[in-house]
């Protein structure tokens, strides 16, 4: 009798975690975006710092023959259509974006929700500290190297005047969050969904470089910078265990139950 009713109970276990309690989540999420915004108004001030700082970024990447920024931007304004499109992507893409990859992940796959906003918060905080030890202004902002401020001319633009501005903190340019936030988005679907297509999601952080360097908010470092971290995150908080127990979804291949990993345990 047993072994026949095993099978059964088997059959009827979840096959992925309960979802974290919705109302904790929703205030642990909107925390992560207040955070962000909030914690780097705090770091204002420090111009000429953010300046000095920007002369030696833009030197490096001269030094380690980086590519220009110059390039990218002498693309986009071929046409106005391009550039006011590049601009709207960087006005508009990037939180709900961001927004829309952890409600899809707490909906259809919980375990890897918890992993995604683990992460998220670990990057977010930790990028914080850089405008407190190493404020940054945007290449738009710097003089002598041909850059356009592509919002202000072409919008839309999503800051104001510096000195007027409360809502930002423009001298927090490094490490990038547009691009940090994207390149986890990627990452986290293509571990969270099976479609032999899903290395596209790759493309919106491609575009999301393009854009911030192209519209001259971000240097090529504060991109790179914004990786390690995240590189760093993901090495400590790792993502579901695969366990192969239940029929996969439309890509005909066996798919995965999901057990959360501690941290520091072996992949």
């Amino acid at each position: 009798m047993n072994a026949r009713t095993e099978p059964a109970e088997a059959e009827t276990a979840p096959a992925t975690p309960a979802r974290p309690p919705l109302i904790r989540e929703f205030l642990l999420v909107a925390g992560l975006f207040l955070v962000y915004k909030l914690g780097r108004q705090l770091a204002t001030g420090h111009t000429g710092d953010a300046f000095r700082n920007a002369r030696r970024v833009w030197d490096l990447e001269r030094a380690v023959h980086l590519p220009h920024e110059n390039a990218v931007q002498s693309a986009l304004l071929h046409g106005d259509t391009l550039v006011h499109l590049a601009n709207t992507y960087y006005a508009t893409v990037h939180f709900p974006a961001t927004l829309a990859f952890l409600v899809w992940l707490y909906v259809r796959r919980p375990a890897h929700y918890v992993w995604a906003r683990r992460v998220l918060a670990v990057v977010t905080t930790a990028a914080l500290v850089l405008p407190f030890t190493f404020p940054l202004a945007p290449p738009r902002m710097l003089a002598g190297t041909g850059l356009v401020d592509t919002g202000r001319v072409y919008g839309p633009s999503v800051y104001g005047p510096p000195s007027s501005d409360h809502l930002s903190n423009q001298f927090a340019a490094m490490p990038s969050l547009h691009f940090g936030w994207a390149l986890m988005l990627a990452i986290g679907l293509i571990a969270a969904t099976g479609s032999r297509w899903r290395p596209l999601w790759l493309l919106h952080p491609l575009i999301t470089l393009l854009v911030i360097v192209g519209t001259a908010n971000h240097y090529w470092l504060d991109a790179l910078v914004a990786t390690v971290m995240l590189g760093l995150a993901l090495a400590v908080i790792h993502p579901p265990r695969r366990t192969a127990t239940t029929a996969g979804r439309g890509t005909g291949v066996p798919a995965v139950a999901l057990e959360p990993v501690p941290a520091g345990a072996a992949r």
